[in-house]
């Protein structure tokens, strides 16, 4: 979602920079998000993915980088947690790679319908992330959640009808999509000032972790 990019952006300017390690990076499509603030951008994913692996940079797992320790100043790994059958491992292994003052951005659902099945096994509260990102070692920098009610279920109403309505009737349920696309953000805006509990039915966190500078951490 464009809200979703904004923010990885606004984030990505203040946060990442130097050698850039994107786990999980399917098409890398995020090069075109935040490719000019890093002096070297690395897609890392499995060769089992359903995406388009032919721009992959390094092939291997979440919880086996093959790379050395700290050899990255910069993570970002979006919409992956959910899919790994052990995050905190996962969150050790980044963690690992990642050089001392480094910084990662994460993001993780609450809310979302099943996808990418069998491969789909978690949802998260902002206090699970911090459970786990401390956990593993990183800094909570901050946990930021991505948008509030009416964004959410107008997404996945927008999802769930082009998966059950038929064929014929998707051209109207698209033209709804881009409809709510443009006037649902302000609408979400507005609901979340006035009632900033809205917020708990976000459909997406987004996290930004550090891992500490002083030297000696465990990385086991």
């Amino acid at each position: 979602m464009a809200r979703s990019a904004r923010r990885i952006r606004a984030h990505a300017e203040r946060y990442l920079g130097g050698r850039l390690l994107d786990i999980g990076c399917g098409s890398k499509w995020k090069v075109d998000l935040v490719g000019d603030l890093v002096e070297e951008y690395v897609g890392l994913d499995h060769e089992g993915s359903m995406h388009d692996q032919s721009v992959v940079d390094l092939f291997g797992t979440a919880d086996a980088i093959p790379q050395p320790n700290a050899s990255y100043d910069s993570v970002l790994c979006t919409s992956v947690l959910e899919h790994l059958e052990e995050p905190a491992r996962a969150l050790r292994e980044s963690l690992r790679v990642l050089k001392p003052g480094g910084h990662a951005i994460y993001t993780a659902p609450l809310f979302w319908h099943l996808h990418e099945k069998p491969r789909d096994f978690f949802r998260y509260t902002e206090y699970g992330l911090a459970h786990l990102f401390t956990g593993a070692g990183y800094e909570v920098v901050a946990i930021e959640a991505l948008s509030g009610f009416w964004i959410t279920a107008v997404a996945e109403l927008g999802y769930y009808s082009l998966a059950t309505w038929p064929r014929a009737m998707r051209p109207l349920v698209r033209l709804a999509i881009a409809w709510n696309n443009l006037t649902t953000p302000l609408l979400d805006t507005i609901d979340t000032r006035l009632h900033p509990g809205s917020r708990d039915w976000t459909w997406l966190y987004l996290v930004v972790a550090r891992r500490p500078a002083r030297e000696g951490i465990e990385l086991a």
